[in-house]
Order: C-alpha cells, then structure tokens, then sequence
C-alpha cells in the first residue's frame, strides 16, 4: 500500500504546484496602477491625420498625464510640413496646441530623403528621427510605449 501511495501523492503535489504559484504570477504580470501611460500614435497616411490629431485630443482629456508621441513616414509626413492644410485649414496649429500639451511628433529622416526634402521643410513643433518605423519599434520594446494606429 505504501508504494501505490507514494507516486500518487507526489503526482498530486506536483498537480496543485501550480495553482500555489499561479497568483503570485498573475500579480507579477499586471502593471502597476502608477505606471505611466505611454502611447505612441503611428500615422503613415496623411489622409487620417485629422482624425488622428482628433483622437490624440481625445486621449488627453480622458488621460491628462498620458505621454503620447505622434510618429510619422511615408505620406504620413505631409501634415507636418510647413504650410501644410487640408480642406479644414491648416495643422500647425493643431499641432502647435498638442505640442503645448506635451504631445511629440516624430518624422522619418528617410522620407524626407526619399522625397528630396530637407529637414527644414518640417515645421518646428516636429523632431527629425532617422527612421520612422524604427522609432516606433524603440519606443514599444525599450520604452514600454502601446502602439496605436488610427
């Protein structure tokens, strides 16, 4: 009888081992309710940059202290050059009144080279990075930041 009992009960020790260490895990795996919001915002089609622009405004007066970074590339870009404007006016001041709440916005160096563009054909609001895409991936796997597309 010994014998039959021992590999049962060390097979059901090793069955509840794991319920033991479950929750600290769980715990362990949750953020924790102060870390700092940050979200980077990925435009690379102008076409959406109002509604992105919109939704950053959105963003901020659900969560005031949210850290949010607007990066763009490809035709992502044009709202961010100087005197740019859609049939709605122009984004500068948009952008401006973002950047007033510690909005970033980020432009891809290689767009800019790939479309002859000096880095002064950005308005002043917006830093030049050297490449979009992998500023995106920087911020997300080195600074913690959630990607959003809109």
């Amino acid at each position: 009888m010994t014998r039959t009992l021992t590999p049962l009960l060390a097979a059901l020790l090793l069955a509840t081992a794991p319920m033991v260490h479950a929750a600290p895990l769980a715990e362990a795996a949750a953020p924790a309710a102060s870390a700092e919001e940050k979200v980077v915002y990925h435009i690379n089609d102008a076409s959406v940059a109002r509604v992105a622009m919109n939704n950053v405004n959105n963003h901020l007066s659900a969560s005031p202290n949210a850290k949010i970074v607007v990066v763009t590339h490809g035709k992502g870009i044009d709202f961010l050059l100087n005197d740019a404007k859609d049939d709605k006016g122009e984004f500068a001041p948009v952008v401006a009144g973002l950047k007033e709440k510690g909005v970033d916005f980020r432009v891809c160096r290689n767009t800019l080279k790939a479309r002859k563009l000096e880095d002064s054909a950005v308005i002043m609001e917006a830093k030049v990075v050297p490449s979009g895409v992998a500023e995106i991936g920087m911020l997300q796997a080195k600074e913690g930041y959630v990607y959003l597309k809109p």
